[in-house]
This record gives structure tokens, C-alpha cells and sequence, in this order.
């Protein structure tokens, strides 16, 4: 339940975890800090990431290593455009009950029941099969033939897409973008870092990842982070730096007229805070700074902004946008 304070053993409790579950992620994931930093946040704080990223960058690896160290259940769900929502949510057989020699319907739970749930190149299937996954992702639960199924605490929903295939896919609309709390951008690793991926993946050696934080702590930081007070003008920064996306309002800044068409609604000042407290929590403090709510922007707020055509002509990135609207906002 939400409070006033936070308790500040839970806080140092957190901050030991993260530092075991990023030792036991690095054995088997070089580099991409960031990454790694940004699904933590995101998984403490109740959200779900949708991830972009060329072919081959570990995108599969990272999440079911993080799966492993947290002891969770995972399932990876290769969407296709002959995916049926069916085959996301489950479906029911037909059996005979041996007593009564009766056949009746029992309902066969599909992979969107596990705690960790990979939704591999999403833009890949039709807005249908779309629709039922990104349904639990919000309600946390699954209503078939009638009954209602509620999907276990934590449920973390990592989707993925291939930002260099556009051909064949079905492009997730705006609407449904809003329900990922982030969006973040796996960049190819370092020349030094590809060299130890090639060295350590391509030998007997193996490495086993051991359980750094059980399901019930992992519940347990995350009613912590929402615990975790929030100054009230570090809610007004968040405010303003979201409400400063929308353009032809009162006070909008002019390059937000000339490069923006829609900007980031209300979920967007929910999610700077939300993740600017699991950062807080994560480095052993007790409340969020205006420097949290900054460096969740991007990742929160780049798939919220819709540029416009002058954006697009002169070669103007939602990216750079986010970076002037952050130097615009008063603190």
C-alpha cells in the first residue's frame, strides 16, 4: 500500500540485490549497461519494455538470463503472421472424463502464462494476434470461452522488433505503443566487447547463472518503489517535461509547433515518475531527483512523440527533440 515513507533497510536490501543480479546478468551479457539498467527499472516498476534492435544483439539471451536470476518463468512467443490470438492466450481441447466417459471442454493455458513472457518480433503478426497479448499486458489476465484467468505477479511482457525489416509487418499503432512503459534502442557492442563475445561463445565454456532475488523479494521491491515519495516539484518536472511534448498549446516552445504532430498524453508523466523512483531505489535513496525523471525521458517519451513531415525534411530525430525539450524545462 502506498505510504508517506519508505523504509530505508528495504532500500539497502535493493540496492545489494541489483548489485548481484547485474554480476550474475554479466556472465553471460558483455556490456549494454544501460540496457540492463533500463528492464530493471522497468520490471520493478510493474511496466513492460518494447525493445529495437537489428538481428544477433542477444535480445533472447538477456531476457531469459534475467528470468534465470530472478527464478521466474519464462516463455518466448515467436510471432508470425499466421499467429492466432489463440496460440498467445490458449486454447480449449476436447477430453474424455474418465469417470463419467463424458466429453468436456478443459482450457489449455498458452505461453502468455509465465512470469517473463519474450514477444519476439511483435511487428510481425496481424493487429488481432496484437491485440490479445497487449490486452494482458494491461489487464493481467486472459478471458477465454467465457472465464476469466489471472495472469501470476510479476508479469513482464519484453517485446521486440527489427527496425530494419518494415516489409510484410504490421507496425504497432500509437495507441498501443503507450501501453510499453519504455522503448529502448540496443546499439551493436564495441569492437572490445564484440571480441569477448565471439572469444566466450564460441568455447566449451560455460557459465551458470545463480539465483540473485527470489519472486517474493522481487513483489516486494516493487510495492517498495511505489512506496517511495515523490517531491512535488519533481512531479511538476515531469509534468511539464511531458505536457511540453504537445504542440499548439498555450506556452508551447516553437520548435514543438514546427517538428511535433501529437505529443505524449498523461501515462508518459506517470512513467517519468514511476521509472525516476525505481532508479531511486535501485541506488539505495529513499526519494527521486529531477536528474531520475531526466534520464527516463528518452526512453519513456521516444515512442510517445510523433514528429511531423518538417521534422522528418530537415532530418530532425524525436531523440534530438527529447534532448531540447530537457534543456527548455525549467526545473
Amino acid at each position: 500500500m502506498p505510504s508517506d515513507s519508505a523504509d530505508p533497510s528495504l532500500a539497502q536490501a535493493l540496492l545489494e540485490a541489483r548489485a548481484r543480479l547485474r554480476k550474475e546478468i554479466a556472465k553471460v551479457i558483455i556490456g549494454q549497461d544501460d540496457i540492463i539498467e533500463h528492464v530493471l527499472v522497468c520490471l520493478l516498476a510493474r511496466g513492460h519494455v518494447l525493445l529495437v534492435g537489428v538481428p544477433g544483439l542477444a535480445k533472447t539471451l538477456l531476457i531469459r538470463t534475467l528470468a534465470n536470476a530472478l527464478d521466474l518463468s519464462f516463455n518466448r512467443i515467436q510471432f508470425t503472421p499466421d499467429l492466432m490470438p489463440g496460440d498467445i492466450t490458449g486454447t480449449e481441447i476436447i477430453e474424455e472424463d474418465h469417470t463419467t466417459g463424458r466429453r468436456v471442454f478443459r482450457f489449455v493455458k498458452g505461453p502468455v502464462f509465465a512470469h517473463v513472457v519474450l514477444a519476439d518480433e511483435v511487428n510481425r503478426t496481424p493487429p488481432k494476434t496484437q491485440a490479445a497479448l497487449l490486452e494482458a499486458m494491461q489487464e493481467h489476465r486472459v478471458t477465454a470461452s467465457g472465464q476469466t484467468f489471472t495472469l501470476e505477479e510479476p508479469f513482464f511482457v519484453l517485446a521486440t522488433q527489427n527496425p530494419i525489416e518494415q516489409e510484410g509487418t504490421y507496425p504497432l499503432p500509437e495507441a498501443q505503443l503507450d501501453r510499453f512503459m519504455l522503448n529502448l534502442w540496443l546499439d551493436y557492442p564495441t569492437f572490445d566487447q564484440e571480441v569477448e563475445v565471439v572469444r566466450s561463445t564460441t568455447s566449451l565454456t560455460s557459465y551458470e547463472v545463480k539465483q540473485a532475488m527470489t519472486r517474493s523479494e522481487l513483489l516486494l521491491y516493487q510495492d517498495f518503489v511505489r512506496q517511495i515519495p515523490a517531491a512535488r516539484n519533481v512531479i511538476q518536472y515531469a509534468v511539464r517535461l511531458s505536457s511540453g511534448t504537445r504542440p499548439n498549446r498555450e506556452g508551447a516552445l516553437d520548435f514543438v509547433n514546427n517538428y511535433i504532430a501529437y505529443g505524449a498524453g498523461p501515462r508518459a508523466s506517470q512513467y517519468l515518475i514511476l521509472g525516476a523512483k525505481a532508479l531511486a531505489a535501485m541506488d539505495g535513496r529513499l526519494t527521486p531527483l529531477i536528474s531520475d525523471v531526466k534520464a527516463m525521458a528518452v526512453p519513456v517519451l521516444r515512442h510517445r512523440i510523433i514528429a511531423n513531415f518538417n521534422a522528418e525534411a530537415d532530418g530532425v530525430s524525436v531523440t534530438e527533440l527529447i534532448g531540447k525539450l530537457i534543456e527548455a524545462t525549467a526545473t
